[in-house]
């Protein structure tokens, strides 16, 4: 029989190449956005933004591996729900958006601001995933530590992005 500690770790490469199909879609969007004129801006916290979500990953693994934290059923199936359904809503974003969709700020002169999807719903549906993943991932296995952190660190990386989007749009009149 497979230790839930295995088949955490499988969820956790899973998740792990998920983030790689992200970033192929994502480059070859950055790539179409700049011969469209695309500018980008706040590219200064986008290192921390790549060693965070890295490292929600291999905390994820390290706390449960080496702090030795069970799979409680009553937590992490819920948890794993909301895994999917943080999924399910980053894609819808990615689809949504199209070739505008990238991990940066990108934004494209003249290109109308996009309100439809999850975007008819909520300001910033993809932190919403990213919020929901980072503290339902590491839930999914009772690894509250790296939940914890994640969040926290998460909510200080946010503030600052979701500024540099807004001044972003602000320069080309799309607030």
């Amino acid at each position: 029989m497979v230790s839930s500690e295995t088949a955490y770790t499988a969820l956790i490469l899973l998740v792990a190449i998920e983030r790689l199909a992200e970033l192929v879609v994502s480059n070859r969007n950055l790539r179409w956005s700049r011969q469209h004129g695309g500018i980008e801006t706040g590219a200064g916290h986008y290192p921390t933004m790549v060693l965070l979500h890295s490292a929600l990953l291999l905390g994820c693994l390290a706390e449960v591996w080496l702090l030795d934290r069970p799979f409680t059923p009553l937590l992490g199936w819920p948890m794993l729900a909301l895994v999917l359904a943080a999924q399910a809503l980053r894609w819808w974003c990615i689809s949504t958006l199209g070739q505008q969709w990238n991990t940066r700020i990108v934004v494209i002169p003249g290109a109308g601001r996009v309100d439809s999807g999850p975007y008819r719903h909520l300001r910033h549906p993809n932190y919403v995933a990213v919020v929901l993943e980072g503290i339902a991932l590491p839930l999914t296995h009772t690894a509250w530590l790296t939940a914890v952190v994640f969040s926290a660190l998460n909510a200080a990386l946010l503030s600052v992005r979701i500024r540099s989007e807004a001044a972003a749009l602000t320069m080309l009149g799309r607030t």
